[in-house]
């Protein structure tokens, strides 16, 4: 328990949740978001490393994951490579291109909680040549209003739950996976 906590507490840890969350921006199967959520709670069960370096770090990290996605869309548009062309992949790019054009802020904040959405309208918005200082100032402030969310169920849990890390981690992230996937069935409900 010790070497866990030891472990997750350690300037090491904003590292490789940073990298997670960059990951994340591009394969949906990397737990960026229980990385933010476990760290949330390890900043307020054992006070390292401090909860508002989680938020920065996890901020900073989406910012520049989306902004990488916005560069791909941006220089290699939407077509260029066989899996950008299947149907599904097609289908859920129109989707982005009519969510953009219906109010960039809003695509941009709702897709950050949902994942392949997110990786859509960041291709899309690159790709439809949306003026990068517009595009990276409302990314940046969608990825801050993400992390502090995730650290904060992180956090909240943690400060609610007697056990310390081992209670206060686990029953975090499985909020957090659950809010999550209600996310996803709410704008699953509003698209269909």
């Amino acid at each position: 328990m010790d070497l866990l906590t030891a472990s997750l507490s350690s300037p090491w840890s904003l590292v490789l949740m940073s990298l997670l969350v960059v990951g994340d921006a591009f394969f949906v199967v990397v737990p960026g978001e229980v990385a933010v959520t476990a760290l949330g709670a390890i900043a307020v069960t054992t006070g390292s490393p401090p909860l508002w370096a989680v938020v920065l770090c996890a901020a900073v990290a989406a910012t520049v994951g989306d902004a990488c996605c916005y560069l791909i869309g941006r220089s290699v548009g939407t077509q260029r490579w066989r899996w950008m062309r299947v149907p599904r992949v097609q289908q859920a790019l129109a989707w982005a291109r009519r969510r953009l054009d219906g109010g960039m802020a809003t695509v941009l904040f709702t897709a950050r909680f949902v994942p392949f959405a997110r990786l859509a309208i960041n291709l899309v918005a690159g790709a439809s040549r949306i003026p990068p200082p517009r595009y990276l100032a409302l990314v940046a402030l969608a990825a801050t209003g993400w992390a502090l969310y995730q650290a904060a169920v992180g956090a909240a849990v943690a400060a609610i739950l007697p056990g310390g890390p081992l209670v206060g981690v686990p029953v975090s992230i499985v909020l957090a996976i659950g809010l999550g996937a209600l996310i996803d069935v709410c704008v699953r409900h509003r698209r269909g």
